[in-house]
């Protein structure tokens, strides 16, 4: 799924201002973040065409954090009538181990066995 730059100039008021050297332009992002929604891709697996995976995170982070993301996701549905289901969308994922401990689980109990082998000496 990708906009056209008709569709970006109409919603085109939800993003903020760019500072500094922006190597990646708001019409572009949209369409990345689309293509990783599309694919639920990793963003290190992102194709080169789309530039540096972690410029592309750090801004979708960015705009996560700021309320750019959901007033996008927002302009798409309501502007451009696009059916974009918001309510799981796959842009950040973390896997953590968990030590057993962590989880709840019981301690390791000492068995008969090694009762008794320690008993005995």
């Amino acid at each position: 799924m990708k906009i056209t730059k008709r569709q970006f100039e109409k919603i085109k008021r939800v993003f903020p201002k760019s500072r500094g050297s922006v190597q990646i332009d708001h019409f572009a992002m949209i369409n990345i973040l689309l293509y990783v929604m599309e694919n639920g891709c990793k963003w290190r697996a992102l194709p080169k065409e789309f530039g540096n995976w972690h410029t592309v995170y750090m801004r979708m982070r960015r705009w996560a954090e700021n309320g750019v993301l959901f007033d996008l996701f927002e302009a798409l549905q309501k502007d451009l009538n696009l059916d974009i289901d918001t309510s799981a969308l796959p842009l950040e994922s973390s896997c953590i181990k968990v030590h057993l401990g962590g989880t709840g689980a019981s301690k390791k109990q000492k068995t008969v066995k090694q009762q008794n082998t320690r008993q005995k000496k």
